[in-house]
């Protein structure tokens, strides 16, 4: 208890650039890991089954990350609804958070694997995946989403982790079941050569093992935030409440991952060797975007948690450190793949021209992902202060429509891998400029309204 009492005075009358950084390191390290994991699964099946299956597995890539998202964006909004009534001292409302939401991500995940095990193959078939693809693709799909509702109840557990600072033991569960994976996805694709599915398999089973050890370490925890099962139930008020954050949180990944349909799509319309250029390459994105999640977690528990305690002048100046630790990790982490490309992509080929082609993709991206954090981290700040539905809607503008209409005009004009990536550099902009001019708004509404009731601290 007082382990837990010390993570959340820190994070309301510490030093933010140095909580911040811890608070993130760790997320940063098990992203870090989750993404290396799932890098392993592309190399393993890349290296000893070909680039057949490289591009089958990397077919699914864009309509799996969109129910992940899914998953996701629903865990900022229980992270951000815990970390407020922990930081508000609101010990009941922070349970019946915690007992609702672990109700709702279970039900989340149990629709996704519904839908992957029906609808998989006409989801491929409307992304235009290639024939000699599609079996292997769809097979890939279903397997993989029978490991839904252990991902859904692996990012609830993390999520009520880091609304109380303790970021560390979800890295370590991570840990354990990622080396799982990685010695699974060598023993299904070379031992037993399972090809995609052997990859699938190592996925879901270690997913479960992930979901176990965190479910198993919150119901074991005395503290507050720990998990009775005989308490679990959708509680009126408060469930809506995780709905009307979690929900559209949700739906702002999805929404980007919605329009990158249209990207894979767009991908799919070249031939076999840019598609796999393109499942190679696409990796970097987990490998970027997964580490500058990590801070954006941490930007949304720190807003959370002062917005909460009233104090208006540490969530302006949580979200501008943020912000610049974000941008930062973009700009170095994106340079260095760019100068490192050739090496980075032989990781998952050895076929030279693969490697080429997925060059076209790493170089644009490489340079471009220090915008994005102007756009995720606005979005992760107005959800620490409750808003997720406008920026919902800011997402759907900015990088939904406009990306859908970029693809039905510039790229459908000049056709080249150039003009097709090139939309994630505007979108980004675009989006990133709509959702600061809304948080800016609505932390001053929320800064008058502090001072009004005279919580503002000197």
């Amino acid at each position: 208890m007082k382990k837990e009492k010390d993570l959340a005075l820190r994070m309301v009358q510490g030093s933010l650039s140095k909580e911040i950084l811890l608070f993130s390191l760790p997320l940063m390290l098990s992203n870090l890991l989750q993404v290396l994991f799932n890098m392993a699964d592309i190399a393993v099946v890349g290296r000893f089954s070909g680039s057949l299956s490289l591009g089958a597995v990397g077919s699914t890539a864009t309509a799996v990350t969109l129910f992940t998202g899914v998953l996701i964006g629903v865990g900022g909004g229980i992270n951000v609804l815990v970390a407020r009534y922990s930081g508000s001292g609101e010990t009941e409302k922070m349970r019946r958070t915690i007992h609702s939401s672990v109700l709702i991500s279970l039900a989340v995940g149990v629709l996704f694997l519904l839908f992957g095990l029906f609808g998989s193959r006409p989801l491929l078939l409307l992304l235009n995946t290639k024939p000699e693809l599609l079996d292997s693709a769809a097979l890939y799909m279903r397997i993989y989403f029978l490991g839904m509702p252990a991902l859904a109840l692996y990012n609830f557990g993390s999520a009520v982790y880091g609304a109380v600072g303790e970021t560390k033991k979800p890295m370590y569960y991570l840990l354990c079941a990622g080396v799982v994976n990685v010695l699974l996805n060598l023993l299904f694709v070379i031992v037993f050569h399972l090809d995609v599915a052997g990859v699938a398999l190592a996925s879901i089973i270690s997913q479960y093992l992930s979901a176990f050890l965190v479910i198993g370490s919150l119901i074991r925890t005395k503290a507050s935030h720990g998990l009775r099962p005989s308490q679990v139930r959708f509680y009126g008020s408060t469930g809506m409440e995780i709905l009307r954050l979690g929900i559209p949180s949700g739906m702002q990944n999805g929404i980007f991952y919605f329009a990158n349909l249209f990207i894979q799509a767009a991908v799919n319309s070249f031939d076999t060797v840019m598609v796999a250029g393109n499942s190679a390459a696409v990796n970097s994105d987990g490998l970027v975007f997964d580490l500058m999640a990590a801070i954006y977690t941490a930007c949304g528990s720190f807003i959370g948690q002062n917005y909460g305690a009233g104090n208006m002048k540490r969530v302006k100046r949580s979200y501008l450190i943020s912000l610049a630790y974000s941008a930062g990790v973009g700009a170095i982490a994106g340079g260095g793949l760019v100068v490192l490309g050739p090496q980075f992509l032989s990781l998952f080929t050895d076929e030279p021209e693969v490697v080429r082609a997925g060059m076209y993709r790493l170089t644009i991206m490489g340079l471009g992902y220090w915008i994005s954090a102007f756009m995720d981290c606005a979005i992760a700040a107005s959800r620490g202060l409750g808003k997720s539905v406008v920026p919902t809607v800011i997402v759907l503008l900015g990088s939904c429509v406009f990306r859908i209409l970029w693809i039905k005009t510039v790229f459908a004009h000049f056709g080249t891998v150039p003009s097709l990536y090139l939309l994630y550099i505007f979108s980004w902009t675009i989006t990133a400029i709509m959702e600061n001019v809304y948080f800016i708004r609505i932390y001053k509404k929320a800064a008058n309204t502090a001072t009004e009731k005279g919580a503002l601290y000197a």
